[in-house]
C-alpha cells in the first residue's frame, strides 16, 4: 500500500517539475537566469520547486 502512495506522489512531483521547467523556458528571463532556475529546480526537487514558486519569475 505504502508502494502506492509513493508512486502517485511521485508522477504528481514529476509533473510539477515539467510544469516548472516548461514555465521557466517560456520565461521572459535571460537564458543564464532560466538555465539556475532549471538547475535548481532538477537538484533540490521539492525546495527548489518550493522556491521558484515564491521567488520565480513571473508572468505579466
Amino acid at each position: 500500500m505504502n508502494a502506492n502512495y509513493s508512486g502517485f506522489f511521485g508522477l504528481i512531483h514529476l509533473a510539477l517539475v515539467v510544469w516548472a521547467a516548461v514555465s521557466i523556458l517560456g520565461s521572459g528571463g535571460s537564458t543564464g537566469q532560466k538555465v539556475l532556475w532549471i538547475l535548481l529546480v532538477l537538484l533540490f526537487p521539492v525546495v527548489g520547486l518550493i522556491i521558484w514558486l515564491i521567488a520565480g519569475p513571473k508572468q505579466a
